[in-house]
């Protein structure tokens, strides 16, 4: 803008000399070569007026494409900004949800007999014990959510079964306190599950003759209580996670551990309530309770462990008889390969009716080699024997299973 002015002002100056110089002769007499010289500075200034202008209008271009310049950068850091929004957001859902899924599955041979005779549940078959499809949510540092399915089938019962094992919030206020309400991991099974290391072959002792509840619906408080020492306690309507109740009252869980490394571990615990049996209509005999205990060492090389319980009217709580049961269990595996094949076995022995049928007793056994096929997968070539039975053989039950069972996780 100054340029055009300036072009101006040069202009008219320009016109104001060039009218006196041609006037100027006719008045005062001025010779030729003045009138050239004059001409001549008329011409030098023209020039300079003429590159003034174009001065001005490559810097009048030069703005416009600056302009438009700033106006494409101004929609790139747009779009950038945008992107960048929607990517956060994407990255935010991401680390905010988690999605995975765990399947027990086996291919075996049963041989049952019952008394000396065949039954059903013999010949072979393909089970998918368990089939876990898992979702969490972080809403923020304290609060998160849990739901996970649990799908089975088996040949035994000849058809699919789908339940919600756990649908809880949980508050994680403190290391030494965190709360889930719903339904959700209860304090012993799969802590001893934890150790034990082999749950796709077969379920720890309380979880494999049903005197426990690997998970129930109430209220689950646990933390770190330092020095080594960590707890869990549950107040649960006491059915199992399968089976949701309303009843008269809810029943407790607890278990405290030791753990003076992360591979060696002493744990106790207890139980105690009606199973979700007693209603406001329906009043139970007896309380069910139970008492736990464990000693296990678990490394990538080496498993050893033992767990024992005593238990009081788990088939008694609406009854007037009452019944004790009690059983052990050992376990062991041996990492035998740097590839990581192992070998293992274990041995389950329980008086399953110590007051009402004092020679009944459960004998269980396995032996297995298992095979990471990869990562995420193990296979373990199995024999199992399983023995229940009393004195006089009034009750003589045997099972004997040889195949493949896995563990696939994603």
């Amino acid at each position: 803008m100054r340029s055009h002015l300036l072009a101006a002002a040069v202009v008219a100056s320009l016109g104001l000399v060039s009218a006196d110089a041609f006037a100027a002769p006719a008045s005062s007499g001025v010779s030729q070569a003045q009138l050239q010289q004059l001409q001549a500075q008329i011409a030098a200034l023209q020039a300079q007026v003429q590159q003034l202008q174009n001065d001005s209008q490559a810097l009048q271009a030069q703005s416009d494409a600056q302009s438009e310049v700033n106006i494409t950068q101004a929609q790139a850091l747009e779009g950038a900004q945008k992107t960048q929004t929607s990517v956060d957001k994407l990255a935010k859902l991401v680390n905010d949800n988690k999605i995975g899924g765990r399947m027990f599955f086996d291919l075996t041979n049963i041989d049952k007999t019952s008394n000396g005779k065949d039954t059903a549940a013999s010949g072979t078959g393909l089970d998918v014990k368990r089939f876990y499809l898992t979702v969490d949510h972080k809403f923020n540092d304290i609060w998160s959510a849990n739901l996970t399915t649990d799908f089975q089938y088996s040949s035994a019962i000849g058809n699919t079964e789908l339940f919600v094992k756990k649908a809880y919030v949980q508050g994680s206020f403190d290391p030494a306190f965190n709360l889930r309400v719903g339904a959700a991991d209860m304090p012993w099974i799969p802590y001893v599950e934890k150790f034990y290391g082999m749950r796709y072959v077969e379920n720890t002792l309380t979880d494999r003759l049903k005197y426990g509840n690997s998970s129930d619906w109430g209220l689950h408080g646990f933390g770190n209580l330092g020095n080594n020492f960590n707890y869990a306690v549950s107040v649960v309507s006491g059915a199992g996670y399968k089976n949701p109740t309303r009843s008269k009252g809810m029943d407790v869980e607890g278990r405290v551990a030791y753990t003076p490394n992360e591979n060696f571990v002493v744990a106790v615990g207890g139980y105690s309530g009606k199973l979700g049996k007693e209603t406001d209509i329906q009043s139970a005999e007896n309380t069910y309770t139970r008492a736990n205990a464990m000693v296990a060492y678990a490394s990538s090389d080496f498993r050893v462990g033992g767990e024992y319980f005593q238990a009081k009217n788990l088939n008694n709580v609406m009854t007037v008889a009452t019944d004790k049961t009690s059983g052990w269990s050992v376990w062991g595996s041996v990492r035998v390969t740097d590839g990581g094949i192992n070998v293992f076995g274990r041995y389950d022995d329980t008086d399953v009716s110590k007051t009402l049928d004092p020679t009944l007793s459960d004998k269980y056994w396995n032996v297995g080699v298992e095979f990471p096929v990869m990562k995420n997968l193990k296979l373990s070539t199995v024999y199992k024997y399983t023995h229940l039975a009393n004195a006089g053989d009034k009750k003589n039950d045997k099972t004997k299973e040889f195949g493949v069972w896995g563990d696939l996780s994603f």
